[in-house]
């Protein structure tokens, strides 16, 4: 089967798929993948019988084909269509409940080199990771990732992701909600504390400042009562970011003194890398440029601080997606720069490489 006619079976099983004839349109499919001859049209029927299988509930067989389609972009060399295959490989596994499968995949779409479908799919990619994170209790990760998929959309004027984004955020909302009711049951007041902040966090993603702020304001009064500074600090930002969304700037500024203080005395580097960051955001926009000086260095500091920088070419691990590999010693490397090196043994102490992990 040539290339135009292969085009014409895909366009004939998406027409019977259309109109609800399912069967008909995945054997026309399946007939498609048994004879076609272009890889192209291949990966294409793939997608199709990945999507289908997927809302008919057969995810089994989902996982099956998007396997299948990873080994066809692979043929086919290329980064666009590698990109949406293991997207399709994650999505198989959130259906199947195989949540850190999913991450890991997830993961790796972040992680391969810039793509042009990078744009339009890193909002699925991301919302995809905080349904898994969700999955897994893991409600700040997920949270996280479900914001990131919303700015996408809303770059990118996706309406469709928007709106399964917030479908996400209303399963999320539920389990905090029912995460909320066992903590007041058994007086949990750290769990309290949590499911306040992130109800709080909830409802500023979603644009809601006025629900917001008294959340934060009660997360605070419990992280403040049991002593926890590294959950004030999240208060904090949290605040901060809802002043910055109202474009009040100083009290954003204020907030994050706050949060800094309380950061650096737990030695936190993360919080304070996030932190400075956010400063960088207000100053640059106010046009201060000795105080966005101090905060940019002050952020490479921390980097360094905290070695998130590659060993063999310098540039900050984390400012751009690459893939990363880690020795056995620990220390952390770009994979491209490993595999440019050539060497057998960790280029920081020198210890054998033998058996490399990857992040």
């Amino acid at each position: 089967m040539g290339q135009d006619q292969t085009k014409q079976q895909i366009e004939k099983g998406l027409q019977l798929y259309q109109s609800n004839q399912t069967e008909k349109a995945l054997q026309v499919w399946m007939k498609v993948l048994e004879k076609g001859s272009d890889l192209v049209g291949r990966f294409r029927v793939l997608g199709c019988l990945v999507t289908a299988h997927s809302e008919m509930g057969r995810y089994k067989e989902m996982l099956k084909f998007a396997v299948v389609q990873i080994d066809t972009a692979r043929e086919l060399e290329d980064a666009d269509l590698l990109l949406e295959s293991y997207l399709n490989l994650a999505r198989s596994n959130e259906k199947l409940c195989e949540f850190h499968k999913t991450i890991s995949y997830c993961k790796t779409c972040l992680g391969l080199p810039g793509t042009r479908a990078g744009a339009q799919l890193g909002g699925q990619v991301s919302l995809s990771m905080g349904n898994a994170f969700l999955g897994l209790s893991l409600f700040q990760k997920a949270l996280e990732s479900f914001e990131k998929a919303l700015r996408y959309a809303h770059n990118n004027d996706d309406t469709m992701l928007e709106c399964r984004v917030c479908c996400s955020l209303g399963s999320f909302y539920a389990q905090v909600k029912e995460s909320m009711k066992i903590a007041l049951q058994h007086g949990d007041r750290p769990l309290q504390a949590l499911c306040l902040l992130c109800f709080a966090d909830i409802h500023r993603s979603r644009g809601d400042l006025e629900t917001a702020f008294p959340r934060y304001d009660s997360a605070m009064s419990i992280m403040t009562e049991i002593g926890n500074r590294l959950g004030q600090v999240h208060v904090l930002l949290g605040v901060a970011k809802c002043w910055m969304a109202r474009k009040v700037l100083d009290k954003a500024l204020d907030a994050i003194e706050k949060a800094q203080d309380l950061a650096e005395e737990v030695g936190n580097k993360l919080s304070q890398l996030k932190l400075h960051c956010l400063s960088e955001g207000i100053y640059r926009s106010k046009g201060l440029q000795r105080e966005l000086r101090a905060h940019v260095v002050r952020f490479h500091e921390c980097v360094e601080e905290t070695e998130l920088y590659c060993g063999l070419c310098g540039e900050s691990i984390g400012e751009k997606n690459s893939r990363l590999q880690a020795l056995p010693c620990s220390h952390v490397f770009h994979l491209r720069c490993l595999q440019n090196n050539g060497t057998r043994s960790c280029p920081n102490c020198r210890r054998s490489s033998m058996k490399p992990g990857f992040v």
